[in-house]
């Protein structure tokens, strides 16, 4: 069963009531052409329909998600972003992504496991008992941050199904290079493709998830369609998006922004307030849709679950 049956939850209850009203309206602004319009539907009625059919999506709400903060709006969300596959401006993602097509769509799992395999995104969800919604911080390095209700499941799902053997010590992502698809990759903006990567106990954490829904729906493509990773503890350049290589590695693998300015860009990017980039501090953040900046929290405020993962370690010198 690919998607269980949960009550039915309308935009109006998770989305400002404005923006609930004119979803229309900044929908059209944004140019996200086929996005689903899905707001009077119940749901994915055939529980075993495809998770990319375009409509609502069927979940269970995580009790790990953050709570008592506002929801940023969709509008948001989907119209600044940062996708360098599509362009450099945090506009460009929302009208040069609508020609990507995200179905249908394979995923690569190789190296340490049992036995490679190849999943489409609807048998990769058919590791968890169900679609998940998280409600999670995203702290950007260049200091802006949102509050995104993600939904997806956990990585430690795929982890578990693949059975890495004992030399995996990491797990290494890349997503799709399709220049005539992406034309940001016909820029030398970055050394495509772009790729990103994790400590396996990082990986394994109960909080890290591959996200296949935003907003009770499908992911738009600017904002990672079909799959992406979300890892909520750490900078937004983490969360590598339109994924179609997942390798499990014995040695830490590249990734792109530590490949293109070392200095700037560690392979960790946990959120520290105490670790300055080097042309900004990041203490202090402003929240999408807020005037005023906020202290910025240890490891995004998730300090209570992750901090053992990195007990001993010199956060200033792994940063």
């Amino acid at each position: 069963m690919l998607i269980k049956k949960a009550p039915d939850i309308r935009w109006s209850e998770i989305t400002p009531k404005s923006t609930y009203l004119n979803r229309r309206k900044f929908i059209k602004e944004a140019a996200v052409a086929g996005f689903a319009m899905g707001s009077v539907l119940p749901g994915i009625l055939n529980p075993n329909a495809a998770a990319l059919a375009g409509n609502r999506l069927e979940y269970v709400k995580s009790p790990l998600s953050t709570s008592g903060e506002d929801l940023t709006p969709f509008k948001a969300i989907s119209t600044y972003n940062n996708f360098y596959e599509f362009g450099t401006d945090k506009d460009d993602p929302a009208r040069n992504a609508q020609k990507l097509k995200t179905s249908p769509w394979t995923i690569s799992i190789e190296g340490h496991v049992k036995q490679p395999r190849t999943f489409d995104v609807d048998s990769l969800i058919r590791l968890h008992p169900s679609l998940e919604e998280r409600i999670y911080r995203l702290r950007c390095v260049e200091g802006w941050s949102m509050v995104i209700p993600w939904i997806g499941i956990p990585v430690n799902a795929l982890v578990k199904a693949m059975e890495p053997t004992s030399k995996a010590k990491f797990v290494a992502f890349q997503t799709l290079y399709d220049p005539g698809q992406m034309p940001g990759q016909r820029r030398s903006v970055l050394d495509w493709p772009y790729v990103e990567g994790l400590r396996l106990d990082e990986a394994m954490h109960p909080l890290t998830l591959l996200a296949v829904g935003i907003y009770g729906e499908t992911l738009t493509n600017q904002n990672g369609a079909p799959i992406r990773l979300v890892v909520p503890w750490k900078y937004g350049f983490k969360g590598i998006k339109s994924i179609v290589k997942i390798r499990f590695v014995e040695h830490q693998p590249p990734t792109s922004w530590n490949r293109m300015a070392p200095e700037e860009y560690g392979f960790y990017s946990n959120v520290n307030p105490d670790v300055d980039h080097p042309r900004w501090s990041q203490a202090k953040e402003r929240r999408i849709g807020e005037f005023f900046k906020r202290k910025t929290l240890m490891f995004n405020g998730y300090a209570d679950q992750v901090a053992a993962l990195y007990s001993g370690m010199d956060l200033k010198k792994y940063y």
